[in-house]
């Protein structure tokens, strides 16, 4: 693999992240409990709820601002970014309503199951402008797991240790 070809994988996995992020770190910010919830407040056929209160309309807005912002700071197309933030969100909406119907609770950690979607859509709906192989697909992905659960699991985990 050339160094360029590289260097697009991981700018990609910036977007992506960019595009996740945006929603926590707005929720972060504010807080879901004054958010609208997508599925406002909808139940499944199994009684549980569709996505779960923690999918909102302010975390879609936010990662759909948020990503075509940055698919332009780095010489992307505006385009590009909100194919890439919908591509996201979509994944995530996905990932929340497959945990509801395995019966996990809003906000519960799933891994693999909350990280894949996230990505691989994203990076689906971008191949064939970015000219991505399926080599690049699958380290776009892996790399985007990786990373997301050493920032959402280890790091968290090794700041509590009481192991300076």
């Amino acid at each position: 693999m050339d160094l360029s070809r590289l260097s697009t994988d991981l700018l990609f996995v910036a977007l992506i992240t960019v595009a996740n992020g945006a929603p926590w770190l707005l929720g972060r910010c504010f807080g879901v409990d004054q958010a609208r919830p997508v599925d406002a407040g909808l139940r499944f056929a199994d009684g549980r709820p569709l996505l779960g209160p923690s999918k909102t309309w302010r975390g879609l807005a936010a990662a759909m601002i948020a990503t075509p912002i940055f698919a332009l700071l780095m010489g992307w197309p505006v385009w590009l970014g909100l194919a890439v933030g919908g591509a996201a969100m979509i994944g995530d909406l996905l990932a929340s309503f497959l945990k509801r119907r395995l019966g996990l609770a809003s906000s519960t950690s799933a891994p693999g199951l909350d990280q894949i979607p996230e990505a691989l859509l994203p990076v689906l709906v971008a191949t064939f402008w970015l000219d991505l192989d399926w080599f690049d697909l699958g380290l776009v992905v892996w790399i985007f797991l990786i990373g997301h659960l050493l920032v959402t699991h280890l790091i968290p985990r090794l700041l509590r240790s009481d192991s300076y």
